[in-house]
């Protein structure tokens, strides 16, 4: 699931006075969910997208009990929503559609570095009231990026790869994740690619992150490029680093799941 696109960064959202905080607050997509969950008031949640309980949705079982609505303008509309929250839920007219009829809007950007997501989640978290635990939130963000170890001189190339058969290069978020571990990316083509299985075929990274939602062989229903044998040969033949396809799915504070566990694979047995 590859929701790292490219995107102007959107201009700064001023924190709400106090006592003028979102009260009436709609989702419209499971990125969206994310900050909302984390950040808005449980009370002030009118409702979620349908996928706010899925197993990508990394706050999940927060979203447990909540009502959710189909991101369609008549269905937002019938809520009385005070303000809505989306990051790609709705398509492109339901900004400017929403606005016009006066409802606040925000939007969360498609950040391609850490410090970007830093950004987003102070600018989306005081969007929604609580600017002060934004600040918390990415501080402690920047306290367990420093603590990790320094990156090997030689590090070990990492082969990240999604339920859909893809593989993430230079210019991704992902690509931005493996880095920060410590490791270098095999993926030599920049953007999202289908997994290289040519080069597979005679070439094997030293690691691999398959960011499954429910283990490595949760997607047996499903054909794609990570279900060709030269894929399940890397699974099968070589250190695998699972990772929860949530920490991977959308742009927030807890890409430092990834970032941390695939550190210690970084750290073993460098070439």
């Amino acid at each position: 699931m590859a929701l790292f696109l490219a995107s102007c960064a959107p201009a700064p959202e001023p924190a709400a006075p106090p006592g003028t905080e979102p009260q009436r607050i709609v989702s419209l997509d499971y990125c969206a969910d994310q900050y909302v969950l984390r950040f808005a008031d449980r009370d002030a949640i009118l409702a979620l997208s349908p996928y706010a309980g899925e197993r990508f949705s990394y706050m999940r079982a927060e979203a447990e009990g909540l009502p959710m609505v189909r991101p369609r303008t008549a269905d937002i509309l019938a809520l009385r929503p005070d303000l809505v929250i989306r990051s790609f839920g709705g398509g492109a007219d339901v900004v400017p559609f929403l606005e016009d009829l006066g409802v606040p809007v925000v939007q969360i950007g498609f950040p391609q570095t850490i410090a970007e997501v830093r950004e987003e989640v102070v600018r989306v978290g005081s969007a929604l009231g609580a600017g002060a635990e934004a600040q918390r939130v990415a501080a402690d963000m920047d306290r367990r990026l420093a603590a990790l170890p320094a990156p090997p001189d030689r590090p070990r190339t990492a082969l990240y790869m999604t339920p859909g058969g893809m593989t993430s290069g230079e210019g991704t978020l992902v690509h931005e994740i493996l880095r920060t571990a410590g490791l270098a990316n095999f993926q030599d083509r920049a953007g999202w690619n289908i997994l290289p299985l040519e080069r597979l075929a005679y070439e094997r990274p030293d690691v691999v992150a398959p960011a499954f939602y429910e283990g490595v062989e949760s997607q047996g229903d499903i054909w794609s490029a990570a279900r060709h044998p030269v894929a399940q040969a890397q699974l099968e033949n070589r250190p695998v680093v699972p990772l929860e396809g949530a920490w991977t799915s959308c742009g927030g504070w807890f890409l430092i799941d990834a970032i941390e566990a695939l550190s210690h694979a970084a750290q073993r047995d460098a070439p």
